[in-house]
């Protein structure tokens, strides 16, 4: 229930750009919250840009558009306005998410991801989603799929972890080389939790210089990273269930930072991931 009140508090906000993903097992929430608000009179659907994605288990040709439909479903929504592969990496295609064998080892699956883009290819052909993209991808792993012989569609974004302490300067400039849009996830840094957290780096928000910087503007530290990222071309795309941080997390176009206030933010990168993916 917590899913559904946050996104009708930030469709209210302002917020228009809405990342979900299957996995997340929150769609059926965030379909119904786009519903009522299109309901309410708040809204078209064409304001929202909603983001699903292909999970590891479903990357074989022949389940992507399967995947889709049930992610369209879920949200009862005619198309998503973005789909990406969710890592370039596949599991073992079957009910479990994450597959284990007896010894609790993930078991991966042998794919070919030109493949399951030409499947990705398909689905923006038919309509089911207006662009297609990628997450989690470096840049052998992009030159893979724009390289690909009878390319139709290239991939629009890349989504990857990005905020002042793993500011990714080199994949930065070679997906702008390439059209490509960054959208940083953990823009925030991310939650302490040990299970899938590297919690060896201090939390961002605590860094000096970030609320050294927001004290000047009378903003957070919160506000200081999301605004860097925007004046560097990386869509951002914060987490929140707490209202006031939602519309807080909103309230970074009133002010700009100079140019020497980005290069002292751009200086704290530390070239480390909180999110390790450790599978």
């Amino acid at each position: 229930g917590s899913c559904l009140e946050s996104v009708k508090i930030a469709i209210d906000t302002g917020y228009r750009h809405i990342d979900g993903a299957f996995v997340y097992y929150n769609e059926h929430e965030v379909g119904q919250a786009i519903r009522e608000k299109i309901a309410e009179g708040k809204i078209k659907r064409e304001d929202i840009f909603y983001c699903g994605k292909l999970w590891n288990t479903c990357h074989p040709p022949e389940l992507v558009r399967p995947t889709l439909e049930r992610t369209l479903k879920i949200l009862q929504l005619d198309y998503v306005d973005l789909y990406i592969i969710e890592l370039p990496m596949a599991f073992k295609p079957g009910d479990a998410i994450y597959p284990r064998d007896e010894n609790g080892k993930i078991i991966y699956h042998k794919t070919d991801l030109c493949a399951t883009w030409e499947a990705m290819e398909a689905c923006k052909d038919a309509g089911l989603a207006k662009s297609i993209g990628v997450s989690n991808f470096n840049r052998r792993q992009l030159e893979m799929i724009l390289n690909k012989p009878g390319l139709k569609h290239k991939p629009v974004s890349n989504q990857v972890e990005c905020h002042p302490y793993f500011t990714q300067p080199k994949l930065l400039e070679f997906c702008r080389q390439h059209d490509i849009v960054i959208v940083g996830y953990s823009p925030l840094g991310t939650s302490r939790d040990e299970t899938w957290v590297n919690v060896s780096s201090p939390p961002l928000l605590k860094d000096p210089v970030l609320n050294a910087i927001g004290k000047k503007y009378n903003k957070t530290a919160a506000q200081i990273a999301l605004r860097f990222n925007i004046q560097r071309g990386v869509v951002v795309i914060p987490k929140s269930f707490n209202p006031q941080r939602i519309r807080e997390n909103f309230q970074i176009f009133d002010f700009s930072l100079t140019e020497k206030e980005m290069e002292e933010i751009a200086a704290l990168n530390k070239n480390v991931r909180y999110v390790e993916l450790l599978m």
